[in-house]
């Protein structure tokens, strides 16, 4: 049975800080292009020098009819990228009132991503990581399963190609996009 994508269950476990993210605030962000869904390659390092950017960081989106992975829902912090993705979207004109950019970030390929841009209506990009450079060259929070290495859930805000703040761990993630308007306000 396939799980409703756009709802969170009520029994998820709640993820702890576990310090895999306390290195992050104040790193300087590397100059390195990802694919975007909008068919264009994003350097994060020389966008955040122009405009205040943040970059919610997500383990991975479901598909419509597609099982979730075994065990999913018992993971801390896995759930939710789906209704996450959506939050960013109703709040996505209060971000730009905010003179803020806005991208998803995940190790999922373009093409997988591109789907779920076009289905969840998505007015900003989503960049994959598919190679997991950025991942690595940042020390991002991952887990393991079914031998894909899927980031944590985080979000980072970026100015002058720094990283300003880093929200983790991030729940429920259908909170965040409010929780990141409330602290560039």
């Amino acid at each position: 049975m396939t799980a409703n994508l756009y709802e969170l269950p009520k029994d998820l476990p709640v993820p702890v800080d576990d310090g895999t993210a306390g290195h992050l605030l104040g790193l300087r962000v590397p100059a390195m292009e990802l694919r975007s869904t909008g068919n264009r390659m994003v350097n994060l390092a020389e966008v955040s020098t122009k405009q205040r950017t943040v970059v919610y960081c997500y383990p991975m989106t479901g598909a419509p009819n597609q099982d979730l992975p075994s065990g999913w829902n018992e993971i801390a912090g896995a759930r939710g990228c789906t209704p996450q993705s959506c939050a960013f979207r109703d709040h996505f004109s209060e971000l730009q009132a905010l003179n803020t950019l806005v991208f998803g970030l995940s190790t999922q390929t373009t093409p997988y991503q591109q789907e779920m841009a076009q289905r969840l209506h998505l007015p900003f990009e989503v960049l994959s990581d598919a190679g997991l450079a950025f991942t690595k060259a940042l020390s991002l929070p991952t887990f393991e399963l079914e031998s894909k290495t899927l980031i944590k859930r985080l979000t980072l805000i970026l100015l002058e190609a720094k990283i300003i703040k880093v929200f983790y761990p991030v729940f429920p993630p259908d909170k965040n996009a409010g929780e990141v308007i409330a602290w560039l306000t």
